[in-house]
């Protein structure tokens, strides 16, 4: 009975305690505090690390938030399918300057014109620093970069190819080309290899008789011509053997020139060069993170940071004090090239007028066309 009598006691001690511990009010614990989060859309390969390294992992670790990153190849088929079904996933798009402004015009983008921008590193005001083309009604200019053209080092002697006009020789300079799968700068080149000013390009090309006369020119590298769509297929056509020569991003290019087994050398002469810029398409619920993304991303440092990883065009302008001397003799816009022959694409007038030209482009590659190899992108 005495054992039976502990037992007992201690069941009954073990009961109050437990009631006492069911009765007592739970103690109220705040939630963790929520953080932001934006998807961030651009194109892949060096070009995306160089965004990481430069202001995407800088942002979330300053700002707390979480930057989701997607990859894609340009152009505005999935931001319109995203607007027009009200299904919009992405928040912050690197855009081409002429899809940026072709965007704005389709109302596919926030109009963020009134959005604050810091000043430059050196004091200097935001619409002051930033290059000519890189502030629109729906976007921020991110990069300066070109087009330029390389070949293979082992397909020609000590003549090697050194101008633009050079590109479309193919008796002097025989073997297969390679162009991007897109009318701008081909028709640009064909236009200036065959005699007419950089001046009166887009001039020429507004009529008929000059959408023909680039498309005749064209013809010369015709045989054998193969396409390609993202930016390391260039090099791996060059490297490989299939071209003599390709169009090619210069960024990528140069970078990719430097790697073991790489065949092949740019030249600058006849670049073409265009802006890309950022954009929020329309319809974001993250719209106000989206613009704090911007300020920071576009900020002298981060842009800075970003060339620095790959060796672009930064759009500020007080962001080349903070360059180093290598990176600076780099960039496409470097006065190293001031001699060489450029030309600003026109990308307002490219936003007008793709659509026509795009047309007449698809009919001169309607015969059998090589396809390049898919890879990744810039």
């Amino acid at each position: 009975m005495k054992h039976r009598s502990h037992r007992n006691l201690r069941l009954s001690i073990g009961c109050a305690l437990l009631s006492a511990l069911w009765l007592q009010p739970a103690v109220a614990q705040d939630p963790p505090e929520p953080k932001n989060e934006i998807t961030f859309t651009s194109w892949t390969g060096p070009y995306m690390r160089s965004q990481m390294l430069g202001f995407v992992r800088p942002y979330e670790e300053q700002s707390g938030d979480r930057v989701h990153v997607e990859h894609y190849n340009g152009g505005l088929a999935e931001i319109r399918d995203q607007v027009e079904s009200a299904n919009v996933i992405w928040d912050v798009v690197d855009l081409t300057q002429a899809d940026s402004l072709r965007a704005c015009e389709e109302g596919l983008l926030e109009n963020i014109s009134d959005i604050s921008l810091p000043n430059g590193a050196d004091g200097t005001a935001a619409e002051e620093d930033f290059v000519e083309g890189a502030l629109n009604d729906c976007g921020v200019g991110v990069i300066q970069w070109s087009t330029a053209f390389a070949y293979s080092t082992s397909a020609f002697g000590d003549g090697a190819p050194a101008s633009i006009s050079d590109f479309f020789d193919v008796d002097t300079f025989p073997g297969a080309r390679a162009i991007r799968n897109d009318p701008t700068v081909i028709m640009e080149w064909a236009l200036m290899a065959d005699g007419v000013a950089r001046g009166d390009v887009y001039g020429t090309l507004e009529t008929p008789d000059g959408v023909a006369q680039a498309l005749a020119k064209m013809e010369d590298i015709k045989p054998g011509l193969q396409i390609w769509s993202t930016g390391r297929e260039p090099v791996r056509l060059l490297n490989n053997g299939d071209v003599v020569m390709s169009s090619i991003w210069a960024t990528t290019g140069a970078t990719a020139s430097e790697e073991d087994g790489a065949g092949f050398e740019i030249v600058f002469d006849g670049r073409v060069m265009e802006l890309d810029l950022f954009g929020i398409p329309k319809g974001s619920r993250y719209k106000d993170e989206a613009i704090e993304f911007i300020r920071f991303a576009s900020s002298t440092k981060s842009l800075a940071n970003m060339v620095g990883y790959l060796p672009n065009g930064p759009t500020r302008r007080s962001s080349l004090a903070l360059l180093s001397e290598d990176t600076l003799a780099k960039i496409p816009n470097s006065p190293v090239y001031a001699d060489s022959l450029s030309i600003v694409s026109d990308a307002a007038w490219w936003a007008d007028n793709h659509g026509r030209l795009e047309e007449a482009f698809r009919a001169w590659l309607s015969e059998t066309v090589q396809q390049g190899p898919s890879g990744t992108t810039r």
